[in-house]
């Protein structure tokens, strides 16, 4: 596996977990874009490695917050991460402030 995969796989665990914990209605009105991804790659992956994807949610701003992803294989640690994100408003295109509520449903 190359680092592009993954990337790939620290954003769709993120994307997954945003999915999952948020209501219906944040997700329709609210989307998230990276602002900084920090990416540490500890070992090699192997296709057809069993690989557990670990995420979540450190330190909140007003319209960003951190995320921490750690991919494992077994006990291995392959890859940590921490992303910036930032809160979108879906219909403006401009960063929204992250409600108390949001915050909630990720603590």
């Amino acid at each position: 596996m190359n680092n592009v995969v993954f990337l790939q796989w620290i954003q769709d665990v993120a994307v997954a977990h945003w999915r999952r914990s948020a209501s219906r209605e944040m997700v329709e009105r609210f989307s998230w874009v990276v602002v900084r991804h920090e990416i540490d790659y500890k070992r090699q992956g192997f296709a057809g490695d069993e690989i557990t994807a670990t995420t979540w949610v450190g330190e909140w701003t007003k319209v960003t917050c951190e995320r921490f992803t750690e991919i494992t294989r077994g006990s291995e640690m392959l890859v940590s991460s921490r992303t910036l994100w930032c809160m979108i408003d879906r219909a403006s295109n401009r960063p929204a402030r992250i409600s108390e509520e949001v915050r909630e449903r990720f603590s």
